[in-house]
């Protein structure tokens, strides 16, 4: 309904009181939260030592209106809101993402979807702990191989014995549709080659390991670059395994069970 600023001496009222006292804003009343305790679990942020008027957004979702605390206000901007993906699609209070100008990744929180979970008895804290992810069980019940070549050949090949073996499979032409895939998908394994039009497999390993989400899936580098050269800068970016072209069927599948278990990959 509105953005105002308060000064950090009058928010402390708020929150010393509980809660109980109301803000009030043309006539209307809002309840003092901080947005903190809808993502952090933080209730109270530390005003101590601030002197600056801090802003405020004045939101309404039915018959509860909140005043919210925010750390800053950056600005307004148009952006194109993508899908979360099937990893965290389900969690309570986002409505999606969107990548910056700087190649920045941003969440975009859904503020009314979290005061009507909160008003529905929920609690604020259950909506970070109800959809905690156990990184100690798979995601999905069929692992999912992405396979990045630019060759029509490899990729139908590839996919082909991975559907055998009981994997599902996703391809991308080149690093650069890799990227733009991975933004909404996070495979169980990724199989790489080197030499791609736009974006190489150098480049999309390097990508993949310094991306928070990304970093820990695992990568084998398929190529016909196999010189000493190409293996260590393979390894040294963070890739599993390295493999040369043509490959043979079983050192690939006992390679991909070595990375996804035994009991995952079928024979």
């Amino acid at each position: 309904e509105g953005v105002v600023r308060v000064s950090p001496y009058e928010l402390m009222n708020y929150y010393r009181d509980n809660n109980s006292q109301k803000f009030a804003y043309a006539d209307r009343q809002y309840r003092v939260q901080y947005l903190g305790a809808y993502v952090q679990g933080v209730n109270f942020p530390s005003l101590s030592g601030l002197e600056k008027p801090i802003p405020i957004l004045l939101v309404r979702s039915g018959s509860s209106a909140v005043a919210l605390q925010v750390d800053a206000l950056i600005g307004s901007r148009e952006v194109v809101v993508k899908s979360l993906g099937p990893q965290l699609s389900a969690v309570s209070g986002f409505s999606g993402a969107t990548i910056l100008g700087d190649g920045s990744v941003v969440i975009i929180l859904d503020v009314v979807a979290l005061l009507r979970a909160e008003r529905a008895g929920r609690g604020v804290m259950s909506l970070r702990s109800e959809h905690t992810l156990d990184t100690n069980k798979p995601l999905r019940a069929t692992p999912l191989v992405m396979v990045v070549d630019d060759s029509v050949t490899v990729r139908k090949v590839t996919s082909r014995l991975l559907e055998r073996h009981g994997l599902d499979v996703m391809v991308a032409i080149d690093g650069v549709d890799a990227m733009t895939k991975l933004q909404d998908v996070s495979p169980d394994l990724i199989l790489l080659d080197i030499e791609m039009p736009r974006m190489d497999g150098f480049e999309v390993a390097s990508q993949v390991r310094h991306n928070q989400r990304l970093q820990s899936v695992p990568i084998i580098m398929i190529t016909s670059r196999t010189g000493e050269k190409h293996r260590s800068r393979a390894y040294s970016l963070g890739v599993n395994n390295f493999m040369g072209k043509p490959y043979q069927e079983t050192h690939l599948v006992e390679a991909i069970q070595a990375i996804l278990g035994k009991e995952i990959v079928k024979l």
